[in-house]
């Protein structure tokens, strides 16, 4: 089985379980790493195991041996709130520094950190258009070109022999594709959920599908569309 798929005119690759590969661009796209986490709830009293950064970035950096990409482009919700740059430190800031020396690095900024700066070093932008598909954090509505982002963290879920199972997945409609979040502490929100149906709304609502990365392939699931954006 492949873990290709095409969207957009292009032909991406499912990178890990929460990655895409642009082979025509070279190119490795993450989403919502959300570094910075367990610090950001530790400062609320809430404590977790310091290590999500560092476990994030081991899995970036990975994937950047395997596939030995030109650009890394992380698709906004870098960090896990406008301080958590500042944050980083010890073996996940030297991992960081190593890997934006390395390619190409591009911050898309999100809403959980829209100041990023790229203190670490990379370049921070907003949106980034590449060919004929725009890179951006929250899916925009009226975008009508091919349009790649993040924000919703969508998980497939469904009943297996009495059991609930979850897995990431990447959501795809004619003209828009949301990326599951990468980052270690982030979770999920259920792609049936009408605020990430409502994000398709402009984007053939109807035609929306679940691609579930498996082992060998990819699984892909219908995914219905609230009754109120059905033609």
């Amino acid at each position: 089985m492949t873990r290709t798929f095409l969207f957009g005119g292009h032909s991406f690759e499912v990178a890990g379980d929460a990655a895409l590969y642009w082979p025509e661009h070279k190119m490795l796209v993450v989403s919502d790493l959300h570094l910075e986490k367990a610090s950001a709830y530790a400062a609320g009293g809430q404590m977790l195991p310091p290590y999500d950064s560092l476990a994030t970035l081991e899995q970036v950096a990975a994937l950047v041996r395997q596939f030995r990409p030109a650009t890394v482009i992380s698709l906004g919700d870098n960090f896990h709130d406008t301080d958590g740059e500042r944050r980083l430190q010890g073996s996940a800031a030297a991992l960081l520094q190593q890997l934006v020396t390395s390619v190409r690095w591009i911050w898309v900024t999100g809403n959980h950190d829209p100041d990023v700066q790229g203190h670490w070093g990379g370049e921070a932008v907003e949106s980034l258009p590449c060919g004929n598909v725009i890179f951006r954090h929250e899916a925009l509505g009226e975008e009508e070109g091919p349009e790649i982002s993040g924000h919703f963290h969508p998980k497939f879920r469904q009943a297996v022999r009495g059991r609930h199972v979850s897995r990431r997945c990447f959501v795809r409609s004619a003209r828009k594709l949301v990326m599951p979040a990468f980052g270690a502490l982030t979770g999920g929100l259920d792609v049936r959920d009408p605020a990430l149906i409502a994000a398709f709304a402009c984007s053939d609502a109807e035609k929306i599908e679940a691609l579930v990365p498996t082992r060998d392939g990819i699984a892909l699931f219908n995914v219905p569309a609230l009754p109120a954006l059905a033609k």
